[in-house]
């Protein structure tokens, strides 16, 4: 804050003012009622904004992550295109599910809470779908498949390629 100096003269000679901050004077003709509560306001203002900083700051380290595993996945892409021979034995329609649900979860961006947030899912639930230990009624994989913003029928014809590939 600046600070403001007037000098007066008395007599001939110079007096200094004492310093005044700007917005003293409107403090003073508050209430301690009116005082705390523009202190609160003012530590609200505050945290409101460390957390848009925390949550800039997160979003940003998350595009960096998807932009360097989306590098690593181009060079890597030929890999994956034919499965070993242990994942063909051991590829389920279970696990296929999982993996066409973490595909499109990831292409999108989006977390695991998100999507399960969305699609009325627990989180620990989708974990288990997606990894394919658990197996998702048709109910749940339409609000899956909605919240990831595909049809049902879209996320079989995937599945269904996945498992052909698999063969």
């Amino acid at each position: 804050m600046t600070q403001i100096r007037q000098n007066a003269t008395v007599d001939g000679m110079k007096i200094a003012a004492p310093m005044v901050k700007p917005g003293a004077a409107r403090m003073r003709e508050l209430t301690p009622a009116q005082r705390r509560a523009v202190v609160l306001a003012q530590q609200q203002v505050m945290k409101a904004r460390a957390a848009k900083k925390a949550k800039d700051e997160a979003a940003e380290m998350r595009r960096r992550m998807w932009r360097d595993e989306e590098s690593g996945t181009q060079s890597v892409a030929h890999a994956e295109a034919k499965p070993t021979e242990h994942q063909e034995d051991t590829l389920s329609l279970r696990g296929a599910i999982g993996l066409v649900l973490r595909d499109l979860r990831s292409r999108d961006h989006k977390t695991l809470r998100e999507v399960s947030e969305k699609a009325g899912v627990s989180l620990g639930y989708l974990s288990e779908v997606e990894r394919g230990q658990k197996e998702a009624s048709s109910e749940l994989l339409s609000s899956i498949a909605e919240a990831l913003g595909v049809s049902t029928a879209q996320l079989l014809r995937m599945v269904a390629d996945r498992l052909d590939m698999a063969a």
